[in-house]
């Protein structure tokens, strides 16, 4: 065993052991380079190595020395400002902040400084801009300051180990780092390498130190001299540091899912603006001016662009039919005068349906098309809801489409994400016949919504120009990424949780069979 680990030592490892062999088990690290005309970084590193095979011990040393600044070695050989201020009250008993400069010879810009120092160490008051001598400031003046002690006994040794300062300088060590440009701290290392048992035994079985090779070229595996080569040997066994390759972001898996699966039951993808016009986001799907999803705490209002451009003259037309008395639709519509105005104001779409019915106004059915986009509603943020969020669209129109299509459809999809799914009714101002989608959760024993859908209206429908059934669902992403991540707080998607992310395994997409 003792003998495999020397054969899988490295060169400078060797080389390390070497010195300390020859300087009775410890050594620092410069005296390594001397001895074995190798660099400070070689040997660290190969000095870790060995400390993490637990050969030697690394002892590290961290000892901060202070030292002086340009200001702080004009201090140390003229004096602090609150010193030469209190020579100068001495003479006059008080000076006026305005003259404290010129009397005192020191700068304009020190006096400040100078007064807030002579008031901590207790030499002086202020009043009304006059700087008054104290008692203690007359009897201190003969004495030496502490504060200049300490940046004479600094600049005599050009630098001063913080563990040398003298306890009764303590303080003004202190007081000198709270300064500005004074003394300035540094931190000096030192490494000292020691042996280990194990590195002891090792040098009883004696080591030799010979190139080794690393890797074999082409030339040597052609001419044969690799037969006679030292090779260094490896531990297949080691452990190695942890990785963490890059990875789809949970969120954005989920999503490639979902597309994934439309792309392959054959539909198109739509996109569009999240920026959009009351007309598309509400007013084109039926949903009345005075509705409660309108007003400001449902729906995000921009100020610029104040007013959106609305559609051909004729499709506004028939909107407004169908919202006042039902127009060709055979519907009563809402019975209220259709403001154009309010169909202008630009928001921030509040759902990816607005999508659909952009779609559903420039192609003719049969159609199939999905989208997914960010939706923004004006939503307290908590564990469950958030203010921004994403949504998955689909619609279907075609001649033959009727419910048990849209059922059928649910299902298959809910299927290939691996959800056992039901329906119960609900109501939408678009939709009719409603359902909204149940999973089952076999962890909790229970359902959860997941979305919702529908037929069409024909007061949807009807001034689009679309004369076949269509049908329309749509969900939450997050709530769906929640269930499969096993997600409590849907903040977790965007709190960018390194450890958690780390944690995920790399999505597998799922089974489109």
């Amino acid at each position: 065993m003792l003998q495999k680990v020397i054969d899988e030592l490295h060169i400078y490892e060797k080389k390390i052991l070497k010195v300390l062999e020859a300087s009775n088990g410890e050594v620092s690290p410069e005296e390594v380079c001397k001895a074995q005309n190798m660099n400070i970084k070689s040997v660290m590193s190969a000095a870790g190595s060995l400390a993490s095979k637990d050969i030697i011990n690394v002892q590290k040393d961290v000892e901060k020395f202070v030292f002086l600044t340009d200001t702080g070695m004009e201090y140390a050989a003229e004096g602090l400002p609150e010193t030469k201020m209190l020579k100068a009250l001495n003479e006059h008993e008080t000076i006026h902040m305005t003259d404290m400069a010129q009397k005192s010879d020191i700068k304009p810009t020190e006096v400040n400084i100078g007064i807030g120092w002579l008031l901590k160490k207790g030499w002086a008051t202020v009043d009304k801009g006059n700087i008054n001598l104290t008692d203690k400031g007359r009897s201190d003046l003969s004495l030496e300051d502490s504060d200049e002690h300490l940046l004479k006994l600094i600049l005599k040794s050009g630098e001063l180990s913080v563990e040398d300062v003298p306890q009764n300088l303590k303080k003004s060590l202190k007081n000198l780092k709270k300064r500005k440009n004074i003394v300035k701290i540094n931190k000096k290392t030192t490494h000292i390498l020691q042996i280990k048992e194990i590195g002891r035994k090792i040098l009883d079985v004696g080591i030799e130190i010979r190139e080794e090779a690393t890797q074999l070229t082409h030339q040597q595996l052609k001419d044969g001299s690799w037969k006679s080569l030292q090779f260094r040997g490896y531990d297949v066994n080691a452990e190695h540091p942890e990785t963490f390759p890059g990875k789809i972001h949970p969120l954005q898996a989920v999503i490639s899912d979902i597309r994934e699966i439309f792309l392959n039951m054959g539909f198109t993808e739509f996109s569009g603006s999240i920026l959009e016009s009351a007309f598309w986001n509400f007013d084109c799907l039926f949903q009345p001016q005075d509705h409660a999803a309108r007003e400001m705490q449902d729906t995000f209002y921009v100020k610029n662009p104040p007013r959106a451009k609305l559609p051909s003259d004729k499709l506004v037309k028939r909107v407004s039919r169908v919202h006042e008395d039902g127009g060709d639709t055979g519907s009563e519509g809402w019975q209220y005068p259709w403001n154009i105005e309010i169909a202008k104001q630009s928001v921030l779409r509040t759902h990816t349906t607005c999508l659909s019915v952009r779609y559903l106004s420039q192609h003719k059915p049969p159609l199939k098309m999905f989208s997914v986009g960010r939706v923004f509603r004006r939503e307290t943020i908590n564990y469950k809801h958030l203010p921004e969020f994403h949504q998955v669209e689909g619609i279907i129109a075609g001649e033959d489409i009727n419910f048990k299509n849209l059922l059928g459809i649910l299902k298959e999809f809910y299927r290939k994400l691996g959800f056992k799914v039901r329906f119960r009714p609900a109501y939408f101002p678009y939709t009719y016949l409603s359902t909204e989608c149940e999973i089952y959760l076999p962890d909790k024993k229970s359902w959860i919504e997941l979305g919702g859908s529908g037929m069409m209206r024909p007061e949807v429908l009807e001034p689009l120009g679309i004369k076949t059934p269509a049908l329309a669902f749509g969900l939450g992403i997050e709530r769906l990424a929640m269930i499969r991540y096993g997600i409590s707080d849907i903040r977790m998607l965007y709190k960018s949780d390194i450890g958690w992310l780390r944690r995920l395994p790399v999505t597998q997409g799922v089974k489109l069979d």
